[in-house]
């Protein structure tokens, strides 16, 4: 993706979050073609380094644009773990878009196979995912998958049992830190 639609995409998850506090609508200028493509994205709040929201999906329902806009405003204001973001906050909001490739069902014979991807496991109504970027804070097979088999809400040893559905996806990642953003 070329940086000025990641620069497009970053100004629009901000403006999706700002108009949404400000109970305006939301009308975007025309957005670029990769944009328009149905795509699948995460959008990830950081206030001072530290997460303050995530949501996002992992299978493409609608276009790139529309998804941002609706995991922004999730992440922003539906994240269970956080309370809503408020006006004072979006000024200090670091947002980091990743948008994902269609997941693969893989089987592995060693968790080190999946290093460096987004890894989604599924065991009968339990499903999490880690995007590829939490490796930089499980960098341990063992540990991220353990760490997973937790969040999907399951003994973290599940995963040696060979139970699980497997999946694993690639995501592009860009950040507000790395761009100025332009007007969405």
């Amino acid at each position: 993706m070329d940086i000025a639609t990641k620069q497009w995409l970053l100004a629009l998850a901000r403006k999706a979050i700002e108009t949404a506090l400000k109970g305006e609508p939301l009308v975007p200028k025309q957005p670029p073609r990769a944009a328009r493509e149905r795509r699948a994205s995460f959008v990830t709040l950081l206030k001072h380094g530290e997460l303050r929201g995530c949501i996002g999906s992992l299978v493409a329902h609608r276009t790139l644009a529309e998804d941002v806009i609706a995991n922004a405003r999730a992440a922003a204001f539906h994240d269970p773990r956080f309370p809503p973001v408020t006006a004072a906050e979006l000024p200090a909001l670091t947002i980091e878009i990743s948008v994902l490739s269609s997941p693969q069902r893989i089987t592995f014979t060693h968790p080190a196979q999946l290093i460096g991807k987004g890894v989604i496991i599924t065991h009968g109504h339990h499903t999490a995912t880690f995007l590829p970027s939490v490796w930089e804070q499980l960098p341990s097979p063992e540990q991220f998958l353990s760490h997973l088999c937790v969040k999907a809400g399951l003994p973290p040893e599940e995963w040696r049992r060979g139970t699980l559905t497997v999946e694993t996806y690639t995501a592009e990642k860009f950040s507000t830190s790395k761009f100025s953003t332009s007007e969405a």
